[in-house]
């Protein structure tokens, strides 16, 4: 049995159910375009991202960087490590952070760090005074007037001052700072810096100079400080400058007639000379010359003496012969012959010394005349040596001034070094004298001082002096 459906029929079925078919279809699917995934990888993660950015945000605030303990870096988002270096730094830039500038050249805060932190650090865009003892709090309040804030930060804030009456500042104590109006901690750093000076403040201009004293509090101290206006009104230079020799006022000293030869460390300081400089001559007159000084020249010749202090003293200088080393004033004179005898006899048997067994840190200015050495270059050789405290190596020999460098080889080559007697010493424990006066330490004797003070991580002191890498490898001949 046949169904015979009309072709129209067929048709209109057809296109009906391809129209149902696209409603359905198009229904579906702006159904599912609006139904998000409740939690996708990327989704989450961009969510999780924008949630710590926001909380890192909220937890910023304006802050003191001078105040932060570690753990308040550490809430920055540093790492101990990185907290480590950033206060290393601080320690190194004199304890204090004084500008923007300056904290940003900490290598362990990274640029995107930095520009994050940035707006919220309490301190001035750059240093504005050459002063490199300016402190931050005179820094910030001359140069930075921060924003109102609920954030309190631990700024120390002087009470006021009580100035009692005149005092000198060189007699006060931490406690007598802190009755003053300071707090501990300003004036224990006070206390630093004037021991630094060399245990004085020698002057207004330089306790004026403190880090730790505002100009506001300066000028109200002033009127009540007992000390010159300036350094240079002091009879005697800063104790603080290596370079600079006492000054002695001519006026203050009274010539009269003298024998150098029974003159003691007390007479050459009554002459003008500083305790240093006397017993120099002393040594000088001892040691090189064998006791005494036989003519005007020998005197001349004493590199502490100087052309002019020399032609002051020459008309007072009296050589009294019974003076000289050697010579009793009871025996009686001989003839010249039997004087050249003698000389010639001691010349014979100073030539018999076993340069071979004579160590180079002991020979003699009459043993290095013997040698070949003339006396120019003897002394030079004898006074080097001394100021250095001993040799640690023949080159410095052969570069001593005013020595013949091929006489030195034979003599190098001759002679053996013993530097067991060599005294050394650390930065820590060097002698404030000894550090002034080496020929390798004393351009920085200053510096070593004054970091030793705050400072006391003796790793630092090379990089933080710029020493060049010749003068540092001379000094660490002479340190433990």
């Amino acid at each position: 049995m046949r169904f015979n459906v009309p072709l129209s029929a067929a048709k209109n079925y057809f296109l009906g159910f391809a129209t149902s078919g696209l409603f359905l279809i198009t229904g579906l699917y702006f159904f599912n375009s609006n139904k998000t995934p409740e939690h996708s990888p990327l989704s989450f993660k961009e969510s999780l991202e924008a949630e710590n950015l926001s909380t890192k945000r909220a937890n910023l605030k304006e802050f003191n960087p001078n105040d932060l303990t570690e753990q308040e870096w550490i809430n920055l988002g540093f790492s101990e490590r990185q907290v480590a270096t950033i206060l290393k730094y601080k320690s190194v830039v004199g304890g204090n952070f004084i500008s923007k500038e300056q904290l940003k050249k900490c290598y362990s805060i990274s640029p995107e760090k930095y520009n994050e932190i940035e707006p919220y650090i309490l301190l001035p865009n750059g240093a504005t005074k050459r002063n490199s003892y300016q402190n931050y709090s005179r820094n910030y309040n001359n140069n930075y007037s921060p924003r109102k804030t609920s954030y309190q930060y631990n700024v120390p804030q002087n009470k006021g001052l009580n100035i009692p009456g005149k005092f000198n500042p060189d007699n006060y104590s931490v406690k007598d700072f802190v009755n003053l109006g300071f707090t501990e901690r300003q004036a224990t750093s006070i206390l630093k810096y004037k021991s630094y000076l060399g245990g004085s403040f020698i002057s207004k201009e330089k306790f004026r100079e403190c880090y730790m004293i505002s100009e506001e509090n300066y000028k109200k101290l002033a009127p009540y400080i007992l000390l010159p206006e300036s350094a240079t009104e002091n009879n005697v230079d800063k104790k603080s400058f290596p370079d600079s020799k006492q000054a002695i006022s001519k006026q203050a000293i009274i010539y009269e007639p003298f024998d150098p030869n029974s003159t003691n460390l007390e007479g050459w300081k009554a002459l003008g000379f500083s305790e240093k400089q006397a017993q120099v001559i002393i040594n000088y007159r001892d040691r090189n010359l064998k006791g005494s000084f036989k003519s005007l020249e020998d005197i001349a010749k004493c590199f502490v003496i100087s052309p002019e202090k020399f032609e002051q003293l020459k008309p007072y200088i009296i050589l009294k012969p019974e003076n000289f080393a050697g010579k009793s004033s009871e025996s009686a004179p001989r003839s010249t012959s039997t004087q050249n005898q003698s000389s010639k006899n001691i010349i014979g048997a100073e030539a018999k010394t076993d340069f071979r067994r004579t160590d180079l840190n002991e020979i003699t200015f009459q043993q290095l005349i013997e040698f070949g050495f003339d006396e120019k270059a003897a002394a030079s050789y004898i006074g080097f040596r001394n100021k250095l405290g001993g040799f640690l190596n023949t080159k410095q020999i052969i570069e001593t001034y005013n020595v013949d460098k091929n006489i030195a080889e034979q003599l190098i080559a001759t002679a053996p070094l013993f530097v067991n007697n060599v005294q050394k010493y650390t930065f820590m424990d060097a002698p404030e004298s000894w550090l002034k006066s080496h020929p390798y330490f004393k351009y920085y004797a200053d510096k070593i001082i004054y970091y030793r003070i705050t400072y006391s991580n003796e790793n630092r002191f090379f990089r933080t002096m710029n020493i060049k890498p010749e003068a540092e490898q001379k000094m660490r001949l002479y340190l433990k």
